[in-house]
């Protein structure tokens, strides 16, 4: 389990986010059903999901459009604690995962968690589809400065690296536009099948990031991130170019739980 007791001076973990989608609709001071939704449109970025009893099942369905077209059209659904952009045709705005890129739909600012330090953890359900991906980020919120705009990848888990056996999970630190920072991704492989509850985490400060999966250690990268993150969690699904098969849709991943905590000190 990640997190910890408090420090004599209060600035020990502390829980302030805790998610078990136990409410019928998703809510929305924790999320926002959309994917990085500025640099698109509102059909293109909304999440296909369904909630029960054992969590928030994110689905791709065979009529999902592409999520940008010229990002290779593939789907995606996912939630993230956050939203900020500049204006429509702006180059401002969070995650610039590739050079001039523009808004398209502004965004209002929205900080429903973005700590700065901390530790995250989900339990996660990937698919084995050799067409997905199943993530949990961190991502640069960029409202303060463009070059806080760094990414903690604690866990990508793609479908064709999944098996009863063991899985191959991604992850590390990647740069993107941090100058300060420099991308270190490495594949673990564990003997656990990705496909049933696993607990994928990290604890991050100035000083670096840990990364846990079912509370056991797994990497340490000694680069410090101290600002503002905003946590995503998304199944991807990488279509191939032609027909599609629609008996095979929908396809699927769950979160089960998040748990986050900070570290910043509280008056």
């Amino acid at each position: 389990m990640i997190g910890g007791p408090h420090d004599e001076a209060g600035s020990g973990p502390q829980l302030d986010f805790v998610e078990t989608f136990d409410d019928p609709r998703l809510d929305d001071t924790r999320w926002v059903p959309h994917y990085l939704p500025q640099w698109t449109t509102a059909e293109r970025s909304s999440a296909r999901y369904d909630l029960d009893e054992d969590g928030l099942l994110l689905r791709i369905d065979v009529d999902q459009p592409a999520w940008r077209e010229e990002d290779g059209g593939f789907r995606v659904s996912n939630i993230q604690t956050g939203t900020f952009s500049g204006a429509i045709g702006s180059e401002i705005g969070t995650h610039r995962h590739v050079p001039g890129i523009r808004v398209r739909t502004p965004v209002p600012t929205r900080r429903l968690w973005t700590p700065t330090s901390g530790s995250v953890e989900a339990t996660l359900e990937a698919s084995a589809d050799p067409t997905c991906m199943l993530a949990i980020w961190l991502v640069g919120f960029e409202a303060s400065s463009p070059v806080d705009s760094g990414e903690i990848c604690i866990a990508e888990l793609f479908g064709n690296l999944i098996a009863t056996d063991a899985s191959t999970v991604r992850l590390g630190v990647k740069a993107i536009n941090d100058p300060r920072l420099t991308t270190d991704v490495v594949d673990v492989t564990l003997p656990f099948d990705a496909t049933e509850p696993h607990a994928y985490g990290a604890e991050w400060s100035a000083d670096g990031v840990r990364f846990l999966i079912d509370g056991q250690l797994v990497r340490t990268v000694d680069q410090g991130v101290h600002y503002p993150m905003q946590l995503m969690i998304d199944l991807f699904e990488f279509r191939p170019d032609g027909p599609v098969d629609a008996t095979a849709y929908p396809k699927q991943a769950r979160i089960r739980s998040v748990r986050g905590y900070r570290r910043e000190a509280r008056a």
